[in-house]
C-alpha cells in the first residue's frame, strides 16, 4: 500500500468512498449531524464536493487501490471560494439538512483560527477502516512533509480525534491550540514548521 498516486477526475469516486468510510465515526461530523454518524452515502456526497474543488489544484493523493486518500490545499488556497460554496450548497444540504447553518457556523469558527503564514493545509486524510494499520496514512503524509521541507513552507491540519495527534506528531506537527465546540467535541489545531 506504499504506492501513492495523484487523484484525477476519474479517481474521485473511489477516493470519496474511502474517505466516507474513514470518517463514519468522526466526532466532529457526528456533532455537525446532530449526534448521528456520517452515513457512507452522505460522506461520499460530502467528499466528492471537496475533491472536485481540490483535485484541479493538484494536491490530492490516494493509495494505489484507493484504500486511503488525502486532500491538501496549496499555500494561499485553503479558503474555499464563495462561488464554490454556492456551487456545492445543494450537496451540502443533502448531507446536513436543517443542520447546514449550524455546520457552516462551526466551520467559520475554525476558519477564524486558521494560520496566516504560507502553508499546505491538510483538509482531510483517511483510510477505509478495513485497510487501516497497513501504512497507507504514512505513505500519504511522507511526500507532503518532504515537499514542505523542500519549499520551506509550513503545514496545518485540524485533528478531530485526540488519538490521531501522536500520528501527526511523528511528521513534525505540534498542537498549537485545542478548540472545544459548544456542547461538542474538541479539535486539535496542529502546525508543522519546515525542517
Amino acid at each position: 500500500m506504499g504506492e501513492i498516486a495523484k487523484v484525477g477526475t476519474d479517481d474521485i469516486a473511489g477516493a470519496a468512498r474511502s474517505l466516507a468510510k474513514a470518517f463514519n465515526d468522526d466526532p466532529v461530523f457526528s456533532y455537525l449531524l446532530g449526534g448521528k454518524p456520517l452515513a457512507e452515502d452522505a460522506g461520499v456526497t460530502f467528499f466528492t464536493s471537496f475533491l472536485k474543488i481540490q483535485v484541479p489544484r493538484g494536491h490530492v493523493y490516494r493509495s494505489a487501490g484507493n484504500e486511503a486518500a488525502a486532500i491538501w490545499a496549496p499555500p494561499g488556497e485553503w479558503k474555499v471560494p464563495n462561488k464554490e460554496i454556492v456551487r456545492f450548497l445543494p450537496a451540502m444540504f443533502t448531507v446536513f439538512g436543517k443542520r447546514l447553518v449550524p455546520a457552516l457556523r462551526t466551520l467559520a469558527r475554525l476558519e477564524k483560527r486558521h494560520p496566516h503564514e504560507p502553508h499546505y493545509y491538510l483538509e482531510f486524510i483517511g483510510t477505509d477502516p478495513a485497510h487501516q494499520g497497513k501504512g497507507a496514512g504514512t505513505a500519504l503524509m511522507e511526500p507532503m512533509a518532504a515537499r514542505c521541507d523542500e519549499e520551506g513552507v509550513g503545514a496545518y491540519l485540524e485533528s478531530s480525534k485526540e488519538s490521531n495527534v501522536p500520528f501527526y506528531a511523528r511528521f513534525g506537527f505540534e498542537v498549537r491550540e485545542t478548540v472545544t465546540h459548544p456542547d461538542g467535541p474538541s479539535q486539535w489545531l496542529m502546525w508543522r514548521d519546515p525542517k
